[in-house]
């Protein structure tokens, strides 16, 4: 089920998912599978760092409170799930494909999303360090509540995603497409790179203040006294 959101003036708001799982079964298996599909299954205080489950399918599956450390997840599909607490550094979703996804809480570092694509998915509470996302394919997605320290959109297509209530530390959005992204509701925005790319974005009064001298360094204006 998808929650259609209102979105403000000039700009369309993301469609949230609604993830509602049906009665899970407890996953008893001694871990992941290259190519698994694993479908309404419970994955609890699971350690799966260093697994491979590359190609697997994940579908109307909870991961709550799992250790990824070093899990290989790249071409995974996840679809209607819901992951809540999960934590690691560097677990590989490169080329994954999430859709109708809940992620919550997450301490997650150095995560590899590069050429994914997210489809109906909100990010809630959390932080996640250095996520990379170069080149990947983001339609209605939400990050809401959460802290993203120097994420990278480089070469990315953004369409219709929201930043509510979110600390944006050092964005890179260098190459990247943007449509319909609502950047007002960030607490904080801080952009690295890109700056030009935003012509696809709202932002609000304060922010274009915050951001002046990055603009003016753009277009090569000098400002003085």
């Amino acid at each position: 089920m998808v929650r259609r959101a209102v979105g403000g003036p000039g700009v369309r708001g993301a469609r949230r998912p609604e993830v509602r799982l049906p009665v899970l079964e407890w996953f008893e298996g001694g871990g992941l599978e290259p190519d698994g599909d694993y479908d309404g299954l419970e994955f609890r205080e699971a350690d799966l760092s260093g697994q491979d489950g590359g190609g697997a399918r994940f579908m109307d599956c909870a991961l709550r409170g799992c250790a990824l450390d070093g899990t290989r997840l790249s071409r995974a599909r996840v679809l209607d799930s819901s992951w809540a607490g999960v934590r690691g550094v560097g677990t590989d979703l490169a080329e994954a494909t999430w859709r109708d996804v809940e992620l919550t809480d997450a301490r997650l570092g150095g995560t590899q999303l590069h050429g994914a694509v997210l489809e109906r998915v909100l990010v809630r509470g959390g932080k996640i360090d250095f996520l990379n996302l170069r080149g990947a394919r983001l339609k209605d997605v939400v990050f809401e509540g959460c802290v993203l320290v120097e994420p990278d959109f480089g070469g990315a297509r953004l369409e219709r995603v929201e930043f509510v209530d979110c600390a944006v530390k050092g964005v890179e959005f260098s190459g990247a497409v943007l449509k319909d992204v609502d950047l007002r509701g960030a607490a904080s925005l801080e952009i690295a790179g890109g700056v030009d790319r935003l012509s696809g974005a709202v932002i609000s009064t304060a922010q274009l203040l915050d951001l002046a001298p990055v603009l003016a360094g753009e277009l090569g204006i000098r400002v003085e006294g």
